[in-house]
């Protein structure tokens, strides 16, 4: 449960009935997307409002009404999916800034400069985004917002969405050590153990990362790694 003092009212009209819920700003994203199935969790008090600050609550027969269901946690998800979010100026701004934070930092994993193949410093997105005057919505969610971040800064800096394999071979001693990295950063396409007991592979990663990778990799194993990036 949140606390009411950092709640946001999310409001659903229709059939001439209102209804609001008291919400957890921060899990509107992931409830939107489908991640967070427990919307009740997130909720000041698991109860569907006709107006939540007069703490007046809904009819039974409205709700059955509009969303032909009576469960508190779908008719919520409901009301967030179809509704309108109420933010406080505060709010607003706090959203504002964490989701253009998250929209570069994705960008930066995810993309390089296509002329000379390096990715670009999260500095240099941040900039090109003022430049180019982006407005970022902080009630979408990063992966709508991306396309239209990058269209706006394409005229700006040279930037392009890619991904690059990396042939790696480690000890077998090291193997432990890597493969959880290897596999939670990017996606294992081959892998084969060799006569001496050495481990390959190829993994894809984003390009953006790739230096990121590589630090991870060496730290551990001290060192003890082989890597390539393989062209095409």
């Amino acid at each position: 449960m949140v606390k009411l003092e950092d709640a946001i009212i999310a409001r659903y009209e229709h059939k001439g009935h209102r209804f609001e819920i008291m919400v957890d700003p921060d899990a509107i994203d992931d409830i939107k997307s489908g991640k967070i199935k427990n919307v009740v969790d997130f909720m000041v008090i698991d109860e569907i409002f006709k107006d939540a600050k007069k703490g007046e609550r809904a009819g039974e027969e409205a709700i059955k009404e509009v969303f032909g269901i009576e469960d508190v946690n779908e008719v919520a998800r409901e009301i967030i999916l179809k509704g309108q979010v109420q933010l406080t100026t505060e709010q607003r701004r706090k959203m504002l800034e964490e989701k253009k934070k998250r929209i570069i930092m994705e960008i930066a994993r995810n993309a390089i400069n296509p002329q000379t193949k390096t990715p670009h410093p999260p500095k240099r997105i941040e900039l090109a985004m003022e430049e180019a005057k982006v407005h970022i919505d902080p009630l979408k969610s990063v992966e709508e917002q991306i396309p239209m971040v990058l269209k706006a800064i394409r005229p700006i800096i040279p930037i392009k969405f890619e991904k690059i394999k990396v042939a790696v071979k480690v000890s077998g001693e090291n193997y432990g050590k890597v493969y959880g990295e290897i596999s939670k950063i990017g996606t294992i396409l081959q892998e084969e153990w060799e006569k001496d007991g050495s481990w390959i592979c190829v993994v894809e990663i984003p390009a953006g990362i790739q230096a990121e990778f590589f630090d991870i990799l060496n730290k551990k194993t001290r060192g003890n790694i082989q890597t390539k990036i393989l062209r095409r």
